[in-house]
C-alpha cells in the first residue's frame, strides 16, 4: 500500500478490504490481473484527500493515486426505475460490509479480504465454492436483470470445474425472463455480457442456459440449436476471439433480417453473413463457381474478412475439404494477378474490361479443378 492509503487504512474507524472476483479466484486458486477494493466507514472527503481521484458521478468510486486500482465507498442499492440507471445509491460511513456484500449478485463474489488476510464470508460464498454452486446473495438480485447474462457467464467460466447454476437461482432467473424484465437491457450492454461469454472456456453453457431460461429468442439473431451449440463447442479449441466463435455459433442458423436486443457489432454481423453465404452455396465445383463465391465474399478488397470465413467454415462443415479449401485460396492467388490493364489497352472500357478481366481469371484457375 501507498503511505497516503496507510494512512488512510490506519484512521480509526475506516478499513479498506478487498472485495469480489479476487478473493473468489484465489480461492478458486485461479488467477486474477484486477483487485477491487472497498473503503468502508469514509466518507468521499476523506479518499479526495488522501490522493484519490473520483470518477463518475453516478457511484462512490476512486481511482488510487499510484496503482489506479478502483475503491468504492461501501454503499446499499434499491431500485428506483428501469434500466441501468434506475438504482437510487446509498453510500454512507455508516454503511457496514455486510450491507455492501449483500447488494452483490452471487455468494461466491460476496466476499472480503482483510488487510491482515481475515476471510469475511457472511452469506455462504465459500461454502458455494466448495459445493460448486452459483447461488444469488439476496432477494435483490431481481432488480438488475443483467445478472441473468452475468450467471449464465460465470456458469461458462467454471463448467470445467463442476459448477452449475443453483435451481433456486435457474428459478429466480426463469421468473424474470418470464415477466420480461430483460427487455430493459440496454443493446449495448446484452452484447458486453455476451462477447465475454464468447471468450469463456465454454461459452455454448452460455448460450445453452440462455436456450432454457427461454431468454435468447428477442435476444439474438440465430436459433440457438444443437446443432449450432455444438459449432460453438467445436470452435472453442481452434478460436479464442469473439469474432470467429460468434460466426461457428450462427453458421447455417443465422437469421439475418431479424431484428435483436443485443447490439451486435457490424463485423460480426457481416462475418456471420459471409459464413452463411458460403454455407449455403457449398463446396465450389468449378473455378468459375469459385471465383463467384470469392466476389460474394469481397474477397479482394483490402480488409475483407475472407480469411476469417474461410477459417470458421473449416471448422464448422465438414463438406469443405482440405482440397477445396486450398483450391478457394489457390483461385485468389490466381485471379489477384490480373487486373484489367492489359484491357484498357486493348480499348476496352467499363464493364467489357470487368467482363474481360472476369473471364481471365476463370481461365486461369480452371486447371486447379
Amino acid at each position: 500500500m501507498s503511505g497516503a492509503l496507510k494512512l488512510l487504512a490506519l484512521r480509526e474507524g475506516v478499513s479498506i478490504l478487498r472485495v469480489g472476483g479476487a478473493v473468489r479466484d484465489e480461492l478458486l486458486g485461479y488467477t486474477f490481473d484486477e483487485i477491487d477494493w472497498v473503503v468502508v466507514g469514509a466518507t468521499p472527503n476523506d479518499l479526495l484527500d488522501a490522493g484519490f481521484k473520483q470518477v463518475g458521478n453516478d457511484f462512490p468510486v476512486f481511482l488510487h493515486p499510484e496503482s489506479n486500482e478502483e475503491y468504492a465507498l461501501a454503499r446499499t442499492e434499491r431500485k428506483s426505475g428501469k434500466g441501468y440507471n434506475g438504482f437510487t445509491v446509498y453510500a454512507d460511513p455508516s454503511v457496514t460490509l455486510e450491507e455492501d456484500l449483500q447488494r452483490r449478485d452471487l455468494t461466491i463474489n460476496a466476499m472480503a479480504r482483510s488487510d491482515e488476510g481475515e476471510l469475511i464470508d457472511p452469506y455462504g460464498g465459500q461454502q458455494d465454492l466448495q459445493a460448486k454452486q452459483l447461488r444469488h446473495v439476496s432477494a435483490s438480485f431481481t432488480e438488475d436483470p443483467l445478472r441473468v447474462l452475468r450467471v449464465c457467464r460465470f456458469a461458462a467460466r467454471y463448467h470445467h470445474l463442476g459448477f452449475e447454476v443453483a435451481g433456486e437461482t435457474m428459478d429466480l432467473m426463469r421468473e424474470m425472463t418470464q415477466t420480461g424484465e430483460l427487455a430493459e437491457l440496454a443493446p449495448d450492454r446484452v452484447w458486453r455480457e455476451t462477447e465475454r461469454a464468447l471468450c469463456e472456456r465454454n461459452p455454448e453453457i452460455f448460450f445453452r442456459l440462455l436456450h432454457v431460461l427461454g431468454a435468447d429468442e428477442a435476444m439474438y439473431p440465430v436459433k440457438l440449436t444443437e446443432h449450432a451449440l455444438s459449432r460453438l463447442t467445436h470452435s472453442r479449441d481452434h478460436f479464442d476471439d469473439s469474432l470467429r466463435r460468434w460466426a461457428a455459433l450462427t453458421g447455417s442458423d443465422f437469421l439475418p433480417d431479424l431484428s435483436c436486443r443485443a447490439a451486435i457489432p457490424k463485423r460480426h454481423l457481416t462475418l456471420s453473413n459471409l459464413v452463411l453465404t458460403t454455407l449455403t452455396s457449398g463446396p465450389p465445383a468449378s473455378s468459375e463457381e469459385t471465383l463467384s463465391l470469392l466476389e460474394q465474399l469481397d474477397s479482394f478488397r483490402q480488409g475483407s474478412l475472407y480469411e476469417e470465413v474461410l477459417a470458421v467454415v473449416d471448422c464448422i462443415d465438414e463438406r469443405f475439404t482440405a482440397d477445396d479449401l486450398s483450391r478457394i485460396r489457390g483461385t485468389k492467388s490466381i485471379a489477384e494477378t490480373i487486373s484489367g490493364g492489359e484491357f484498357a489497352a486493348q480499348g476496352l472500357k467499363g464493364t467489357a474490361i470487368k467482363e474481360a478481366v472476369r473471364q481471365k481469371r476463370i481461365a486461369a484457375s480452371a486447371n486447379l479443378f
